[in-house]
């Protein structure tokens, strides 16, 4: 009996050892895990009971959260409870509010952009109206963020607001429904040339398939196009089953258009067109710049690597990462990268460097000797290392001058407040025009509110001729920087001359913003758009589309 004993205990023990022998990484990091929250956690006590000063936990906790997550990756985010809203309207676009964008300057919160048909603009609260109240409660130094939680809240519960209007005396109350607020993924569509619609596509949220399939059977059905152009421009990305979706639209049924790979078998999946297309043989154009990314790039690159369509514009931003939600207690969660996402042609469009971008936050040059090349469907060159470089590349030519220090200091914002206190209408925003006199009034406002700017080139005068003064070269060159700086001084009046046309461009969309809103100033926006003539040139030319594909005759 004793001997089976002894038998039956030296059989566990060596299914106990051979079971730990087979997983020592794993029981080695479990092990570290314990090790490091033990630690902490006798660490955190010790602070409580020895620390001077009273401890606020949460915000020491979420501090601690962010710098240990922001060292993983720029999107592996733990979100708190009263961070759920936000979660939500990641994935839905939708809210309970009163449809409106805020802003806070100069210690008052403004009102920058109501969005048409939405309480607000219903109620008539206008961008430029200054938040004193909301149901009862001053807003006086409260945060943005403070104010949009306050805004919103259940749907159909009043939301009662005190608003200061420039041209009132009086201070305006209004008191309305908050109401389910719906962002509409297709921000604007349109036929803009003969055969060829336009969509913009502002974010994939789970109606952005369902939207765009309805807005181009309409223009199939209404104008019978034969050609489309999808703007991805400044698209963040979101949901990546909606980009598959659509790609289902252009491509056929089963045809396998993202990959995701991770660390554990549940993050690796294949994604496949779940349908029959219902635009099998329509031209495609995808506009895409720097701001493009994630579930953008699966699109247009897909699109690319399956030589399905042209892509034009700047190169996309590289985010290949793979996020997923998870909850970890007290109403929080941990949005998490769990994966890498690879287009048909096996290539990771995720950048190979992210914590390091260009200033404008677009992807650094990677030569080509750090990247791999892969090919299309129809053997055409592309390689991974950050993006999606468009098959035709365009360049934003515009340059840092006095129209974005006007914008900086929110004086287009300003006028356009009080332009429309005096003029009721203006023209539809494919008809409109600043005027000279508009134009004019604008400088001389310019002139009144005594605007200045310094600009970069003026700052780094200033800190090279302090490095000549430490290292005595002033007075050496005395005359040099003397002559230097007459020409880096800003001419206010001759400045605003010279810029005439980019100061009025924009100008024209904040004020066009006040009458028509986002859909008018997306519509004046492609008057003189050149990414999308450049898109139409294209497809205007079927050798040159057919030549760019390598498609067959």
């Amino acid at each position: 009996m004793i001997m089976k004993r002894l038998k039956c205990l030296i059989f566990i023990s060596l299914v106990i050892l051979s079971s730990v022998s087979a997983k020592p990484d794993q029981n080695k990091r479990t092990f570290k895990i314990s090790k490091n929250l033990s630690i902490f956690n006798t660490l955190l006590r010790e602070i409580d009971l020895f620390y001077v000063d009273t401890l606020n936990y949460d915000k020491m906790m979420k501090t601690t959260i962010d710098d240990m997550l922001e060292r993983l990756d720029p999107y592996t985010v733990y979100m708190p409870e009263e961070e759920t809203d936000d979660l939500t309207f990641m994935t839905t676009g939708e809210y309970a509010g009163i449809g409106a964008l805020i802003m806070k300057r100069e210690g008052n919160i403004y009102i920058s952009e109501p969005y048409e048909g939405m309480p607000a603009q219903r109620n008539d609260v206008r961008a430029g109206d200054i938040i004193l109240e909301i149901d009862g409660k001053s807003v006086q130094g409260m945060t943005v963020s403070e104010v949009s939680a306050r805004l919103k809240g259940i749907q159909n519960t009043t939301i009662k607001l005190k608003i200061k209007r420039t041209e009132e005396k009086k201070n305006i109350e209004k008191s309305f429904l908050r109401e389910k607020i719906q962002i509409h993924p297709v921000s604007y569509s349109s036929v803009v040339a003969d055969k060829t619609g336009y969509v913009l596509l502002s974010e994939f949220t789970d109606k952005s398939a369902l939207e765009l399939k309805s807005v181009v059977s309409d223009m199939v059905k209404q104008k019978q196009i034969k050609s489309l152009i999808i703007d991805l421009r400044n698209n963040g990305g979101g949901l990546i089953d909606e980009a598959v979706k659509i790609l289902g639209y252009f491509l056929p049924k089963g045809t396998e258009v993202v990959k995701t790979k991770g660390k554990n078998i549940q993050d690796e999946r294949v994604y496949k067109t779940p349908v029959e297309p219902l635009f099998p043989e329509m031209q495609l154009v995808v506009i895409t710049n720097r701001s493009s990314a994630s579930a953008s790039e699966i699109l247009a690159g897909a699109i690319q690597d399956l030589d399905r369509g042209v892509v034009v514009g700047e190169r996309t931003f590289g985010k290949g990462l793979v996020q997923n939600i998870r909850p970890v207690g007290y109403g929080g969660h941990l949005k998490v990268t769990t994966a890498k996402y690879y287009i048909p042609s096996g290539r990771c469009i995720q950048a190979m460097d992210y914590s390091h971008r260009n200033e404008d936050g677009s992807v650094g040059r990677v030569p080509d000797s750090l990247t791999t090349g892969f090919s299309t469907r129809n053997g055409r060159k592309v390689r991974d290392g950050g993006g999606i470089v468009p098959d035709k590349t365009t360049k934003d030519n515009r340059k840092l001058n006095i129209a974005y220090y006007i914008y900086a200091q929110n004086l287009y914002f300003d006028f356009a407040t009080q332009y429309a206190a005096k003029h009721p209408l203006i023209t539809k925003p494919a008809a409109f025009e600043l005027n000279d006199d508009d134009f004019n009034s604008f400088a001389n406002y310019l002139k009144e509110k005594k605007f200045t700017y310094t600009s970069q080139t003026e700052k780094y005068y200033s800190e090279l001729l302090e490095v000549a003064k430490f290292e005595g070269m002033d007075t050496l060159a005395r005359a040099e920087f003397e002559a230097l700086k007459t020409k880096i001084i800003p001419d206010i009046s001759k400045n605003i001359n010279d810029n005439k046309k980019e100061i009025s461009e924009l100008l024209s969309l904040e004020i066009i913003k006040r009458y028509h809103y986002q859909k008018g100033v997306i519509e004046y926006s492609l008057r003189s758009d050149k990414d999308l003539n450049f898109a139409l040139d294209i497809l205007n030319n079927k050798e040159s589309y057919a030549e760019i594909l390598k498609l067959k005759n």
